[in-house]
């Protein structure tokens, strides 16, 4: 080859820096990448992803036609023409296989379906009592999953199962399946809930904080959709923060960030303030001392008074009623002003039955923290009362799934196979769950112990 045929030949091709080959340039590596460019709708035409992925067209043109035999995409419609024929654009095939979800909370569950993409297909919600124990709960969502795949089944099955629960989750240590210890309810201590879940779905489960999964159903389907920086604030029983930074979940070394109901306020940390219990209590004892006459009504009537009913009675301008919700909504705000200065987020959103209660609380938030944050901060931050209700738990936790089944490294693993459910970490985690199932009698302690 002459001196003018090497240059031309270097200049056609790009050139890769010295060491070991990208992943891209694997057969494994160039079908996931392409498939996460069709899935995300990146690039859906053949040119798009030529120019996308920097592979050559035989490449594509091999990869797509890999793709589309494991059923993993199809051909769509043709594009406008420009300057030749018509592209045909490819698209991702988010019904072969299946997502359940479930979200635990103190006193109800909720379970749904999902296609691959995370959208939501069916929802069911209804109330539990958690303090019985863990294995009636177990075995009712199993119940419920399976009723809802006789009703949206695909012809891939279950692909994961994304389970959301109070309090914290432990990350894994280099693990990408594992199953965490549920530390939420001290009465399950020794369960393995996880375990049987996976065992009797037959699918790993991913469990996430159920904070964290309500804020990443706001940031896929609700107020936050098309931001990278935002918090989730779940004002309820328990109070606690969810932070998206630069379009990434922020779950913390122990997968604990956001237990802002820790912190101290006036009268002591802001969830013994203004969670739904301690509102509660003093919406009774308003009550019951004749301070409130709207809530002596209530309770006269049913016998309990909850924050739910105090809402009602600002609503109606009950004074005690507008003066708990208000010093509720500015210590919540006093809490949330600093870390508005730390993470600078363009939207936050409060969610829980303490925010459903109406604009009371939101506005007090509002004023606290425009009050104590920097106007930088401040110009274009919206503070706003989630839309979502229950679903939010629900969508964010199969986006949980959604993200880790599709995993660059994870793909890898399983895109020749035609589905994860052949990823070898699938069946190690099953058989381990499995395993630690027998092994490990179910033991947990008498029912009637308190939440952590």
């Amino acid at each position: 080859m002459d001196e003018r045929s090497n240059a031309d030949a270097e200049t056609a091709q790009p050139r890769r820096a010295a060491g070991r080959p990208r992943a891209s340039e694997s057969a494994h590596g160039s079908l996931a990448a392409l498939l996460n460019f069709v899935r995300t709708g990146e690039a859906t035409t053949r040119q798009e992803l030529e120019n996308q992925s920097e592979l050559g067209r035989a490449v594509v043109t091999d990869r797509l036609a890999t793709l589309l035999r494991l059923g993993l995409i199809e051909e769509g419609e043709l594009g406008p023409a420009i300057g030749g024929r018509a592209p045909r654009h490819v698209r991702f095939r988010p019904r072969m296989g299946m997502i359940l979800a479930a979200v635990l909370d103190h006193s109800s569950l909720a379970v749904g379906v999902s296609d691959l993409s995370g959208h939501l297909l069916a929802e069911h919600h209804e109330a539990v009592e958690l303090a019985a124990g863990p294995e009636p709960v177990v075995q009712r969502l199993a119940t419920l999953f399976a009723w809802m795949l006789e009703e949206h089944g695909s012809e891939g099955g279950i692909w994961g199962v994304g389970l959301a629960v109070p309090g914290p989750v432990e990350k894994p240590d280099g693990q990408k399946l594992f199953a965490p210890a549920l530390s939420a309810f001290q009465n399950w201590d020794g369960f393995p809930f996880v375990e049987q879940l996976a065992t009797l779905v037959g699918a790993p489960v991913w469990a996430r904080s159920g904070v964290q999964t309500m804020t990443m159903g706001e940031l896929k389907s609700g107020s936050g959709v098309g931001l990278t920086d935002m918090i989730f604030v779940k004002l309820g029983r328990s109070i606690s923060a969810g932070v998206i930074s630069e379009g990434v979940l922020h779950r913390g070394a122990q997968g604990a960030a956001g237990m802002i109901g820790y912190t101290f306020v006036e009268g002591g940390n802001l969830e013994t303030v203004a969670g739904s219990e301690a509102l509660g209590r003093e919406a009774r004892q308003a009550a019951e001392s004749g301070r409130s006459p709207y809530l002596a009504e209530a309770l006269a009537r049913a016998g309990e008074v909850t924050v739910t009913d105090a809402g009602h009675g600002a609503q109606l301008g009950d004074p005690f009623c507008i003066d708990l919700l208000g010093r509720c909504g500015r210590a919540v705000g006093e809490v949330l002003a600093p870390l508005a200065n730390l993470l600078n987020p363009s939207l936050i959103v409060l969610g829980g039955n303490v925010a459903e209660t109406g604009d009371i609380v939101l506005a007090a938030v509002r004023e606290a923290v425009y009050r104590q944050s920097h106007p930088v901060v401040t110009r274009d931050l919206r503070i706003v009362r989630s839309q979502m209700g229950g679903s939010a738990g629900l969508v964010g936790a199969a986006q949980v799934v959604a993200e880790a089944l599709f995993d660059a490294r994870f793909l890898q693993g399983w895109i020749t196979l035609g589905s994860p459910r052949e990823h070898p970490e699938f069946k190690d985690f099953l058989a381990r769950a499995a395993f630690d199932t027998s092994a490990r009698p179910a033991k947990p302690r008498p029912p009637g112990g308190p939440f952590a």
